[in-house]
């Protein structure tokens, strides 16, 4: 077991951590994966070597059980794939393996997106007006409640008719209208910007569906992610969502501090983040340059089929299973 490096990755129900056991096992075959979630039988559990049920991060049995685990599974490297857990990983990196992530307070501050609004505005980095419900003037033409922290795309509602009856816990945002655009960027260990990449998408229950590679404000972008790594220690793949107006102007009003959804997809296109992950954080090796590929992808359901064998009874990916 231990001629092979181990990395864990969380978060193996949702489509971020999935892309990312994907991606490792096509960039190298030999890693041994231990995968967790709050759920033990996923859609991620057919791709991992072993398999933990944890509780959510912010639980306070959640890090002493990465940490029982990570010892007896000798793991060598946490790859994150939620927002809280790069908070609370980061903020106990100190006695855990290597942690592919940026610091405690940068990923803090991208967790909270109206702490995001506050620090964006004072370095004068452009970011969509956002304001507590508690503090509303009803200032905006056009409104939005989504979660303060983390979340993805759950917990969203346009045009709400009474802001007030929402708590602090939430913020609304000024709603633009244009284009939806994920924007992923890779930070070296050096502090370098090795690469980026941004898609146009077409999203369905908050997960993208359908997108194009998209490079006509790459300009705009640029600049914006040059202003976040002067003023944030950023290290890693991080995340931009934004509006492209229909004035052409790029608005983000959402960061993720990690690894995003479309990684499955982007690696397609030459913007391999979780192999630069991988050969930086498990093997310190320089990641690759990145060779960039226009394109445009359809995401598809399929079906992991267990003959014969109950739910319960599902351990990893030895479990015998095929995909239909």
């Amino acid at each position: 077991m231990k001629n092979k490096k181990t990395i864990l990755v969380t978060g193996i129900g949702g489509n971020v951590g999935q892309g990312i056991l994907r991606n490792t096992i096509a960039h190298r075959k030999s890693i041994r994966i231990v995968g967790v979630n709050v759920e033990t039988v996923t859609a991620g559990t057919h791709l991992c070597d072993v398999v933990y049920q944890v509780p959510f991060a912010y639980d306070k049995k959640y890090i002493p059980e990465i940490r029982r685990i990570c010892k007896e599974e000798r793991v060598d490297c946490i790859i994150p794939s939620t927002d809280y857990e790069t908070v609370y990983l980061s903020k106990n990196r100190r006695s855990l393996p290597t942690i592919a992530t940026s610091s405690y307070d940068v990923n803090l501050t991208f967790l909270d997106k109206y702490r995001t609004w506050q620090k964006f505005t004072a370095h004068g980095i452009p970011f969509a007006e956002t304001a507590l419900p508690s503090e509303y003037k009803g200032v905006f033409n056009s409104d939005i409640i989504k979660p303060r922290e983390g979340r993805g795309s759950r917990g969203i509602v346009y045009e709400p008719k009474n802001i007030k009856k929402y708590p602090d816990s939430f913020v609304v945002q000024k709603l633009y209208k244009g284009i939806e655009l994920p924007t992923a960027f890779y930070v070296t260990k050096s502090g370098e910007l090795h690469s980026m990449i941004t898609f146009s998408r077409e999203l369905l229950g908050g997960m993208t569906v359908k997108c194009t590679v998209d490079h006509t404000y790459d300009k705009q972008l640029l600049i914006i992610i040059r202003q976040m790594m002067k003023h944030f220690t950023i290290r890693g793949s991080c995340n931009i969502q934004s509006i492209a107006t229909i004035d052409g102007r790029v608005i983000p009003f959402e960061i993720n501090g990690r690894i995003s959804g479309t990684n499955s997809i982007r690696s397609q296109f030459g913007f391999t983040d979780v192999a630069w992950t991988i050969d930086e954080y498990l093997y310190n090796k320089k990641p690759k340059p990145a060779r960039l590929a226009f394109g445009s992808a359809v995401r598809i359901q399929l079906d992991v089929i267990y003959p014969d064998v109950a739910l319960k009874d599902i351990k990893n990916k030895n479990t015998k299973h095929y995909i239909f």
